[in-house]
């Protein structure tokens, strides 16, 4: 369901990273106030580095198995990364966003496709560690 959200996110005019993590939120996996944190980190952090829908899924993360949580944060914040490159590459907004110009509608469609891909991966792991819980 995460996917689906955050997707619907983006397409109202939430960053890659604030669909992420409002989708999260309305999942009930965050609170409501944790969505500002996340719009710092779109756009790379507005300087083309790490993709913000990476980021946000990161929160995500963190925010769930941090620590003082289930400790669990750093092994499942690389096992996110590893799997996004699977299909992708690179985690950075710059290379994955290369050729588009960056408020086109074209890369905004292109961007559509790493939120769902990133909340997808996001739901995946947390789906897992839930069952094994």
């Amino acid at each position: 369901m995460l996917k689906q959200k955050a997707v619907e996110n983006f397409k109202k005019g939430y960053s890659c990273s604030e669909s992420v993590v409002k989708a999260a939120i309305d999942e009930g996996l965050l609170p409501v106030d944790f969505l500002p944190v996340a719009t710092s980190f779109s756009g790379g952090m507005s300087s083309g580095c790490l993709c913000g829908a990476i980021a946000g899924s990161q929160m995500v993360i963190g925010y769930i198995h941090g620590k003082g949580k289930t400790e669990k944060a750093r092994a499942l914040a690389k096992e996110f990364i590893d799997e996004f490159k699977k299909s992708h590459k690179a985690a950075c907004c710059r290379a994955l966003t290369a050729g588009f110009d960056f408020h086109s509608p074209e890369r905004k469609a292109h961007c559509v496709n790493m939120v769902y891909d990133c909340a997808k991966i996001l739901e995946i792991i947390l789906e897992k560690e839930l069952s094994k819980a």
